[in-house]
């Protein structure tokens, strides 16, 4: 049987390991393995696989429609008509919203990103039936995020 936990990096890791080794599972049924994290930024737009629930078209739509509202209404009294006006009013709103909805975005997942993430190293250890109480009470003593239990021969 396998105990799979998960940890941030820290001195709770070692110890953790260190009395696990005093219980008597030695360094072969122990891994540790540090993950990898990953730095790339996440894309401003959606794809149709992958959604973040993020919109940037929502105030671009919003800003667009009052300011055609706006340009159309104005155009009567203007040169080019209502027609055009409403139609560079809705381009202008337009690109304004999505510019400013970049902006902000940006600066909000610039701001979630710096976050440590929640797991930064996975200890896996393989022990017997009757091992398993005292294993996760160490790991669980040394504040493992999640402990999990897999089954195999």
């Amino acid at each position: 049987m396998y105990l799979i936990s998960a940890f941030q990096q820290s001195l709770d890791v070692e110890l953790a390991v260190t009395e696990l080794e005093q219980l008597g599972i030695g360094k072969e049924r122990i891994l540790a393995v540090p993950l990898d994290q990953l730095m790339g930024g996440r894309p401003l737009l959606d794809t149709i696989h992958r959604s973040d629930g993020i919109s940037l078209f929502d105030l671009g739509s919003v800003l667009g429609t009052v300011c055609a509202v706006l340009g159309a209404s104005f155009g009567f009294v203007w040169v080019w008509g209502p027609v055009i006006w409403g139609l560079i009013g809705f381009g202008a709103g337009f690109v304004a919203g999505f510019a400013l909805d970049v902006l902000i975005n940006r600066h909000y997942l610039k701001r979630k990103r710096v976050k440590r993430p929640a797991a930064e190293l996975i200890l896996m250890v393989r022990c017997l039936s009757g091992e398993q109480s005292s294993v996760r009470q160490v790991l669980e003593r040394h504040f493992a995020l999640g402990v999990g239990k897999v089954e195999r021969p």
